[in-house]
């Protein structure tokens, strides 16, 4: 692993969960997304799995070398997996006794399904008044559209986000990554540790409702002000921002660039290193409102200097100038970084390479779980001797 000067990747640290169990009835993206934020933050969680046939994602490609899933390896780090019937009596009777002794249920079954396997998130709270049991689904628990059916991408195309997304003259498109299930997943991991910090105080547990639709929406913020402000209805701008300008992206002689002027200084910080110094006092860019109006004659005149070189070479003259700018790169060029190296975005895993965690905190371990995912039922038998024996006592 690459040197942490900041000792936020030190595995000897306590880990900020620790003690806390859950039991994970998730599957796919979005609530696995949530379960294993809280194994990298030192939970326990016991993810309950189809006999047989497990996540569907096990199924999902692109498949490893070993002929393993890497999109259920990535969701699924840390946890313990159990498969289980629910339609036997003696496997509810073990489920019941996980919960029991849990601190946290997530599920991301359709509403209702909880419910009819007898396990409804209002009905376990009020059996075990300090759980909390959050629900991550398409819609939510209630409203008109809760009963249907959602992925990533029917959320991104209801939610705005999509329309939002591409060209003012080309087709609405999807973000390139699963950002609904992901961020409903995050949103997930905030409402439950913000209901065990509130469980801390009152003694408490609580229900946690969480929808893509509701998380996805929330991120539409540009958009947002405009629809709901000056009620204006917002188009698909590129890469520009509807607010700022020049902030977007620029050709360079080998590839794209993108930079971000949010002032007047760094407009003109900007037009010095490239050798722009009139364009401050040409009143078409004398200020942010004006370079906004005039945004199409202004990216002509800066590709008209940034083609005569290269990204890297322009990078390395703004950054000097204190201009924020960045090469546009593919993720295959992102993780080999010096920064997401030091910062331990990437770890080895079970002799995997995985996403390590974002959230770093000082006192604690911010590395997170270092156990591989789960092979299909492997901790059944030892769940089984844990959970049986409570059931039985």
């Amino acid at each position: 692993m690459t040197e942490d000067p900041s000792g936020h990747l030190d595995p000897t640290k306590p880990q900020a969960l620790e003690g806390i169990t859950v039991v994970d009835f998730t599957h796919v993206l979005a609530g696995p997304t949530c379960t294993r934020m809280l194994a990298d933050a030192g939970a326990r969680v016991i993810k309950i799995e189809r006999p047989g046939v497990g996540d569907d994602t096990r199924e999902m490609g692109p498949f490893a070398a070993d002929g393993s899933s890497e999109y259920y390896r990535l969701a699924n780090i840390g946890k313990e997996s159990i498969a289980l019937d629910f339609k036997k009596t003696d496997d509810m009777a073990l489920v019941r006794a996980m919960i029991e002794h849990a601190d946290v249920v997530v599920e991301n079954f359709r509403p209702g399904v909880m419910a009819r396997l007898g396990l409804a998130p209002d009905d376990l709270v009020a059996q075990h008044p300090r759980l909390i049991v959050c629900s991550v689904s398409g819609f939510g628990q209630y409203g008109p559209l809760h009963q249907e059916s959602a992925y990533d991408t029917v959320i991104q195309a209801l939610s705005g986000i999509m329309d939002a997304t591409g060209w003012p003259d080309g087709p609405a498109t999807r973000v390139g990554t699963s950002i609904s299930d992901i961020t409903a997943g995050i949103m997930g991991y905030c409402g439950i540790v913000t209901a065990l910090v509130a469980r801390e105080r009152t003694g408490r547990g609580t229900t946690v409702d969480i929808a893509m639709l509701d998380s996805t929406f929330s991120l539409m913020e540009h958009g947002l002000m405009d629809a709901l402000g000056p009620r204006v209805r917002p188009t698909r701008l590129g890469n520009r921002h509807p607010f700022m300008y020049p902030f977007d992206t620029f050709e360079c002689s080998d590839r794209p660039i993108a930079i971000a002027v949010g002032n007047d200084h760094l407009f003109g910080l900007m037009c010095g290193a490239m050798g722009l110094t009139q364009l401050p006092s040409d009143e078409r860019f004398a200020t942010n409102v004006d370079r906004c109006s005039h945004h199409i004659e202004l990216k002509t005149a800066m590709e008209d200097v940034l083609r005569t070189d290269t990204g890297e070479a322009w990078r390395g003259r703004l950054i000097e100038a204190g201009v924020p700018v960045g090469i546009v790169l593919n993720v295959d060029d992102t993780r080999q970084l010096d920064q997401i190296a030091v910062r331990g975005m990437i770890k080895n895993v079970g002799g995997f390479d995985v996403p390590g965690t974002p959230l770093k905190f000082g006192t604690w371990d911010s590395l997170g779980s270092t156990i591989p995912s789960p092979e299909l039922d492997d901790c059944g038998d030892m769940l089984r001797r844990e959970f049986g024996s409570h059931r039985d006592a």
